[in-house]
């Protein structure tokens, strides 16, 4: 990068750590029940006493945890769409947050569990599973596995894992009603048991998928060429994609299947910050986690008293991006 370009990217990420901090403060001062200045102030140093306080009490680690998800998500679109090359790869996409989704419903349904950790495990495993089972097909034919076999074979895999998942939930009309939320991704059922399993899995998929920055720009330079500089190509994607995994499951068994922002924010970021990963991922990060604190707070003011979950939000800030995406892109760049 010159160094025009490297002062753009301080810039911007000085910006976006700005920007994070005011949202931080806009979530939990806003909501579905007004508060005070001093309410806000005694919920930060720990006192509980009013309603008011109470209520912040609750936006923190709701905060918290929409500020965790929305990072890993943006992270692990980064990864995927640097793994394959796809600009429209993402965890929703590609069936990998649909593969988690359904392991946590038969955990759920078949295995009564109640553990986050165990959660998290479950549903990291059906991540990776689908991972490979999308790459197995999307490599199935002449030529291999083609971003657009990949996006294709994902989109189809998505598609039957949310019948599946529903015909596992519809005749357990007791786990629907207290899961259906979960179902359309949300943070609203944050508390610190959750983020303290969840934080070091995510610290360790955003590590791994920060280490592995230097072998993505590589792997934008094609296979042969990434070879010819020194990259071992196998690994870096292998790396990549597990961290891509890690991240997407653990995230989709605390908070639900939130989809676009994977695919939403990489996109925005290179626009901005430029493609090199070393200065995009930390902006991915920041900006995801920037973008579903947003959309959670959008959600609980929109309709007041009640609430319309982050995943809705995401949802109907992405389609339109995707589409726009799709028609941009020719057919034989994908």
């Amino acid at each position: 990068m010159t160094r025009a370009q490297t002062a753009r990217a301080v810039i911007c990420l000085t910006v976006g750590t700005v920007l994070l901090a005011v949202l931080f403060g806009v979530s939990i001062a806003f909501g579905s029940r007004g508060v005070a200045l001093d309410e806000i102030t005694g919920a930060l140093l720990g006192h509980a006493d009013t309603f008011g306080e109470a209520a912040i009490a609750k936006r923190i680690p709701r905060t918290v945890l929409a500020i965790l998800v929305g990072a890993a998500l943006a992270l692990s679109g980064a990864g995927m769409q640097a793994v394959t090359r796809n600009p429209v790869a993402d965890p929703a996409i590609l069936g990998i947050s649909g593969g988690a989704s359904l392991a946590v419903v038969i955990g759920l349904v078949f295995g009564g569990l109640t553990d986050p950790s165990s959660f998290i495990a479950v549903a990291i495993t059906g991540a990776g599973v689908t991972a490979v089972a999308v790459y197995a097909v999307g490599s199935l034919g002449r030529g291999g596995a083609t971003p657009l076999k990949l996006a294709l074979s994902g989109a189809a895999t998505a598609a039957a894992l949310t019948c599946l998942t529903s015909a596992v939930l519809l005749p357990r009309v007791d786990v629907m009603s207290r899961f259906q939320h979960w179902q359309v991704g949300g943070v609203g059922g944050a508390d610190w048991d959750r983020i303290v399993v969840l934080a070091p899995v995510l610290g360790a998929g955003a590590i791994l998928t920060v280490a592995c920055a230097r072998g993505m720009n590589s792997l934008a330079l094609g296979d042969d060429v990434a070879a010819g500089l020194g990259e071992n190509v196998r690994r870096t994607r292998l790396l990549t994609g597990l961290a891509a995994v890690a991240l997407a499951g653990a995230a989709t068994a605390i908070a639900g299947p939130i989809g676009f922002v994977g695919l939403l924010v990489p996109h925005a970021c290179r626009a901005l910050i430029g493609v090199d990963h070393r200065w995009l991922l930390p902006f991915v990060a920041l900006a995801g986690a920037g973008l579903l604190v947003l959309s959670d707070v959008l959600g609980r003011v929109i309709a007041r008293p009640e609430e319309v979950d982050v995943g809705v939000i995401t949802a109907v800030l992405g389609a339109p991006f995707f589409i726009w995406i799709v028609r941009r892109q020719k057919v034989r760049e994908l």
